[in-house]
């Protein structure tokens, strides 16, 4: 007797044993809702030759690279901004377009390294002190463009003391007999396209009355749009393609569309950017409309400035989905990317442009997360376009992200899995969670009630374009992330860019590639 209650003892520790186990394996993986198995199209994975036989062609690609490094500098450096593009987005976007093991267009590069995006005064920064960092090659602090960090927010003088502004490697360009231009899908006056031309305190001013309702003298206080048109790097800018017309018009005056300006000043910025060119007798135009840019001839325009939209361009999958055909009515980052170097590329000295996907950045601050890899696969399609227009052996094209976002990949999800749906588990309150979330920003909204906790959600809701993907913290907007970005070089001198380096040695690497600015008596 004692030894069947010896071995019942056994038997009942070894059940539990294996309860707590089990329970602990469910804790940290979830409860398995679909047993995976490898999917036709993963076969291959399965041998290791695969995985050896990749890694020889990646070394051969490696050696490849080193082998055709020249000292032949760069006659045209491209800078592509994916605003709030975090390593996590990339990651993301790779399933978007197909599969995990895919590589977004631009990953391809030869050469990859890492950026540290802080402010002076803020570890997580915003688009304007860091624009002065990728642009200028000085850190500043946060909220402010074009200056360095004696520069306070808000401050109405400081930014217009010499000593205290940055030049941007845009003006490098222009000094050495380059042209330059800008390309965004938001606003030309917006905190990012502004590092390369303005100097101010507070990103917010890009027009009048943003500086007046601040207390400072706008005819002091120079805002943003008025830098644009005005001064020197502004004026000298040979492409300036975005939205923000409600910047450059004032509040009597409406667009083409009907929407009211935003300045209090009188001025429409728009005639006088016309006017100014047609004093050079320089060839010049104005476009609203994707209709106007096609109608453009390019190769025989010196000057460009378009203005597609009030504020900012639509994000990129809104333009194929809205009932208003804005695709036919909106041009695409690709195609701006595409209208700019037809006009940048006729200097024999080079270029510099800029090219950012800002809505990349303004989709994850709503916590939408389908759009925001939307925007990121546009965004590669207007690298291989740029890169297909140029040669690698004269243009150096950089693209990185100014700083990261609150979106990460959740779960164990099956390879076959859309990454905008559901992970492959449940989790301990029983109910489906996202591959994809927010560690704080506007979608708490929908995911927490107070009676019954975490509202359950099922495909079919993920699968709209507009589903707000969850967050932990409640906010109206989710904030930026702090962790590094990564940077892709392709072209002279590209090897610079591998390493992990402050933020600020971006400009410091392309002017030294094409012999511009700080470099320009430095033979390659």
């Amino acid at each position: 007797m004692g030894q069947f209650y010896g071995l019942f003892r056994l038997l009942l520790v070894s059940f539990f044993v294996l309860a707590i186990a089990k329970a602990e394996k469910d804790r940290q993986h979830g409860r398995t809702l679909a047993r995976p198995t490898p999917a036709v199209r993963f076969e291959k994975e399965t041998l290791s030759s695969y995985w050896r036989e990749d890694a020889q062609k990646t070394l051969a690609h490696k050696l490849d690279a080193l082998a055709q490094l020249k000292k032949q500098g760069a006659k045209n450096v491209i800078l592509f901004l994916g605003d709030g593009m975090s390593i996590h987005t990339i990651t993301a976007t790779r399933n978007l377009l197909g599969d995990s093991s895919e590589k977004v267009y631009f990953e391809k590069f030869p050469y990859t390294g890492l950026s540290k995006t802080y402010c002076v005064n803020r570890q997580v920064a915003d688009s304007a002190c860091t624009s002065t960092a990728y642009l200028g090659g000085v850190k500043g602090n946060y909220g402010t463009i074009g200056v360095n960090a004696n520069v306070s927010r808000y401050d109405c003088n400081a930014a217009y003391v010499e000593q205290n502004q940055v030049d941007s490697i845009a003006k490098w360009a222009q000094d050495a007999g380059k042209d330059a231009g800008i390309v965004t899908s938001a606003r030309v006056t917006h905190a990012s396209p502004a590092g390369a031309y303005a100097h101010i305190s507070d990103r917010n001013w890009e027009n009048d009355a943003e500086v007046r309702a601040q207390g400072c003298d706008p005819e002091v206080s120079i805002d943003i749009a008025r830098q644009l048109v005005e001064w020197e790097v502004g004026k000298k800018l040979k492409v300036i393609l975005g939205g923000g017309r409600q910047m450059f018009l004032n509040e009597t005056v409406r667009d083409e569309v009907g929407h009211p300006g935003y300045r209090q000043d009188g001025r429409n910025l728009i005639k006088d950017w016309l006017a100014d060119k047609q004093a050079q007798n320089a060839s010049a135009s104005y476009v609203w409309s994707r209709k106007g840019l096609t109608e453009v001839d390019l190769d025989n325009t010196d000057y460009l400035l378009g203005l597609f939209a009030n504020g900012h361009l639509p994000y990129d999958g809104d333009r194929e989905r809205s009932p208003k055909n804005s695709h036919l009515a909106d041009p695409s980052l690709t195609e701006l990317t595409e209208a700019a170097l037809k006009i940048l590329r006729k200097n024999e000295k080079g270029y510099f442009l800029f090219v950012e996907g800002a809505r990349i950045d303004m989709a994850h601050h709503s916590n939408y997360a389908r759009r925001s890899l939307e925007d990121t696969a546009e965004f590669a399609r207007a690298i291989q376009k740029a890169r297909e227009m140029t040669d690698v052996e004269d243009t150096l094209i950089v693209v990185t992200s100014d700083h990261s976002h609150v979106m990460t990949i959740n779960g164990y999800p099956l390879r076959e899995q859309e990454i905008t749906g559901l992970a492959n588990s449940l989790a301990d309150d029983e109910r489906p969670y996202n591959i994809l979330s927010y560690a704080n920003g506007p979608g708490y909204a929908g995911t927490y009630t107070k009676a019954d906790g975490r509202k359950p959600i099922s495909q079919k809701h993920t699968e709209n374009p507009m589903f707000v993907n969850p967050a932990m913290v409640p906010l109206s907007a989710d904030t930026h992330g702090g962790d590094d970005v990564a940077v892709f070089a392709s072209g002279p001198f590209a090897q610079y860019f591998s390493g992990n380096y402050e933020q600020t040695n971006i400009p410091a690497m392309m002017a030294r590639a094409a012999a511009i600015g700080p470099f320009a008596n430095v033979q390659p």
